[in-house]
């Protein structure tokens, strides 16, 4: 005697109902914004003990359309693109209106110079960079050798309270 094995119904139907998740998930019927980002800007950022870098690459998007906005701890690049192209062939009139809104906004560390920040658009490329602050850079403190057990004398502005007499003996 053979036995035949059939499939659940219930199986075929989730199956289904995965494959119909699937499709709506992978962006088939969402909108897209410029440049085919779908959700944000994407940026590549760098930093070093100088400056923070960051890039983003806006393939066919004008300079003019670019916004650089910094508020706060919060930096935001945002594109806006309206182009309208109107050509004619023979009687028919074709027109192509264009309208998309993007930005991205990072959230920036702090320590940094934003009234020195500088930015530049070449190729498609954006590229932004905040120098950090004078007082946010890491600075390396000169140890003062002691010797014979005294140290040398402290400035008038920076004594402290426990100062101890030369010559006095510690108790301990």
């Amino acid at each position: 005697m053979n036995m035949v094995r059939r499939p659940s119904p219930w199986n075929e139907l989730a199956s289904f109902r995965n494959a119909f998740d699937r499709l709506f998930d992978e962006g088939t019927f969402r909108t897209t914004a410029w440049g085919g980002y779908d959700r944000h800007l994407p940026v590549d950022v760098s930093s070093t003990e100088a400056a923070i870098t960051i890039e983003a690459a806006l393939p066919g998007v004008r300079q003019e359309d670019i916004s650089i906005t910094v508020h706060q701890d919060t930096l935001t690049i945002g594109v806006r693109e309206d182009i309208e192209r109107e050509h004619s062939e023979g009687e028919r009139v074709y027109r192509e209106v264009r309208r998309s809104r993007g930005s991205r906004t990072i959230t920036l560390p702090s320590g940094l110079d934003v009234d020195a920040a500088t930015a530049s658009f070449e190729n498609g490329m954006l590229r932004l960079t905040l120098p950090r602050a004078e007082q946010a850079k890491p600075r390396e403190i000169a140890i003062t050798p002691v010797t014979e057990g005294t140290a040398p004398a402290v400035t008038a502005g920076a004594q402290s309270d426990a100062q101890v007499e030369p010559g006095a003996a510690s108790e301990g």
